[in-house]
């Protein structure tokens, strides 16, 4: 069966409820267009989990709905807990630093961005 979406986009609607967006931009507080951020690319983790798994040939969307708790179970902290709530501006400014998908082994350098702009905007707010 043809996808009539991206692989990703099958994976993201059956976790989203699970997400644990906060209710203000991490780096400045702000309340207002907040978006949800992976650290880890959603795509690109699929990518490879589903090469590390043996899964590499998807079927159609009800295969992907079977393989993405296995996928959820494997990658639960990258899915859910290791991410961040910014804001769009934010958002927007992080993935001018790291490209639109940013690479796996920048996860951490991310979190440190995020970790110093939140620094500068307190400092600028005392």
């Amino acid at each position: 069966m043809e996808l009539k979406r991206l692989e990703v986009k099958y994976v993201r609607d059956g976790i989203k409820t699970r997400y644990r967006k906060a209710d203000k931009c991490d780096i400045c507080g702000n309340t207002n267009d907040l978006e949800y951020h992976h650290y880890n690319t959603v795509d690109l983790l699929w990518n490879k989990w589903k090469k590390d798994s043996g899964n590499t040939i998807i079927k159609g969307p009800e295969h992907i709905k079977e393989l993405r708790e296995q996928f959820y179970a494997a990658y639960w902290s990258e899915m859910v807990e290791d991410c961040a709530t910014l804001c769009h501006r934010h958002h927007k400014a992080l993935h001018s630093v790291y490209g639109e998908s940013p690479p796996l082994a920048t996860a951490n350098k991310q979190k440190n961005w995020v970790a110093k702009q939140n620094a500068k905007q307190n400092k600028v707010d005392t």
